[in-house]
């Protein structure tokens, strides 16, 4: 099998002073930079997802602003291709399973954000394109919900999707011992 790195919306509005902040986002950011260096490294391919969203009232994702943007430490590099999207999965409407069929790659490893949002989304999309995912829990980051006026602490929603894909839906691996 051929491995690609899919880095679904790690963007600036997710980290501390912008305008959806995830719990742990800097941690996450770290161990996707680890994973990303090694693939870079050994010349696997990388593709990049960029969630933005067509109002410019949106409450985060305005086209065409910095809280869009590419966080720079994880930014694309030449030659790795970036998909726009405008709905939770990086699937939906990107034209990324045609790059993929076409680039060779049979399975992804999946870091980013949110995951109980559009990790959840794309790795879930992964198994109906028939692309088995190594999912890294420690490169993806979430935040706190509400649910009827009760807040669910972001490590608990964390925990949840992640139980909720492993061996279903994506092997769990942490970064560390992410193989390209």
């Amino acid at each position: 099998m051929s491995k690609g790195l899919l880095l679904v919306d790690l963007q600036n509005d997710y980290f501390p002073g912008g305008r959806m902040e995830l719990n742990n986002a800097d941690a996450a950011l770290d161990c996707a930079v680890e994973v990303l260096d090694r693939f870079r490294k050994a010349g696997k391919p990388v593709f990049h997802v960029q969630h933005v969203f067509h109002s410019p009232d949106a409450a985060f994702f305005r086209p065409g602003t910095p809280g869009a943007d590419i966080h720079p430490r994880i930014a694309p590099s030449v030659g790795e291709s970036l998909f726009v999207k405008h709905a939770p999965s990086a699937f939906s409407c990107t034209g990324l399973t045609a790059t993929l069929r076409k680039e060779g790659v049979t399975e992804l490893v999946v870091c980013g954000m949110m995951t109980h949002m559009c990790i959840d989304t794309t790795v879930r999309a992964a198994l109906d394109h028939e692309l088995p995912v190594t999912l890294v829990p420690d490169a993806c980051a979430t935040r706190d919900l509400v649910f009827r006026g009760e807040v669910i602490p972001a490590e608990v929603v964390q925990k949840a999707y992640l139980a909720a894909l492993d061996g279903w839906f994506a092997t769990l691996v942490p970064a560390r011992d992410v193989e390209p």
